[in-house]
């Protein structure tokens, strides 16, 4: 990677970016680590894998128990294909079918779930563990990586967010209704921050950025400026 003068390389740095549903954690934060020679980790993904798997085993993703009693079984791997990372679940390429309506409305139920958030939780730590990583999802800088060197809470206005999900679907040829998308962002919103465990929240040494007023170019520098001089301030 990159070797920026003055910043500390005798351990692994990792960078928490959190954020609400649509506020473009994923792509911005894939660019950003592109960039500084990190390796991004895609939390929300490996979520809705876990979603999957639960309506794979057709499972009631309420059933805390059952949901339970298939972890040990439950295979994730982020791997990285021609530049663009891909998600496997017991060895199958589900990164496309992740992202429909269905797993959409199932991830957020499944990951509510205490052993489901535990399960992951580790093996995210262990990833952030053996790399320069930039992690992004909903409680990274408040539980998975309380001690990371940068925390940023990325998020944009409810409309602005339905926007671009609504653009990002229509682009992958998925059928899509603005109307539809902007009122499962609200909804997704309202879960988030009012779930008993782990809600969503800005660390209290989060930097806020919001991207309601910037295009993706503005918004991925703003990120990485953030980030190296928050690590040069660290040096």
């Amino acid at each position: 990677m990159p070797q920026q003068k003055g910043w500390d390389f005798t351990h692994m740095i990792n960078v928490a970016i959190d954020g609400p549903s649509g506020a473009g954690k994923s792509s911005i934060s894939r660019e950003a680590a592109r960039r500084l020679g990190f390796v991004y980790v895609d939390t929300g993904a490996m979520y809705r894998a876990a979603a999957l798997y639960v309506m794979q085993h057709r499972i009631d993703p309420d059933d805390a128990e059952k949901v339970g009693s298939i972890l040990p079984m439950l295979d994730i791997e982020l791997k990285y294909e021609d530049g663009e990372q891909k998600v496997y679940l017991c060895g199958e390429n589900v990164s496309r079918v992740i992202r429909t309506r269905e797993v959409t409305r199932c991830a957020p139920i499944v990951s509510a779930i205490p052993k489901v958030r535990q399960c992951l939780s580790d093996m995210q730590q262990e990833i952030a563990r053996k790399n320069n990583i930039i992690m992004d999802g909903r409680d990274i800088g408040t539980v998975v990586l309380p001690h990371a060197e940068v925390k940023i809470f990325l998020t944009a206005s409810p409309e602005v967010r339905a926007q671009r999900r609504y653009k990002e679907l229509i682009e992958k040829g998925m059928e899509a209704d603005y109307e539809i998308v902007l009122a499962d962002i609200k909804e997704r919103d309202y879960f988030d921050t009012h779930k008993p465990i782990s809600p969503l929240r800005p660390a209290k040494d989060s930097i806020m950025i919001d991207t309601s007023e910037i295009d993706f170019e503005q918004s991925v520098q703003l990120v990485v400026d953030t980030i190296r001089n928050k690590l040069d301030a660290r040096a």
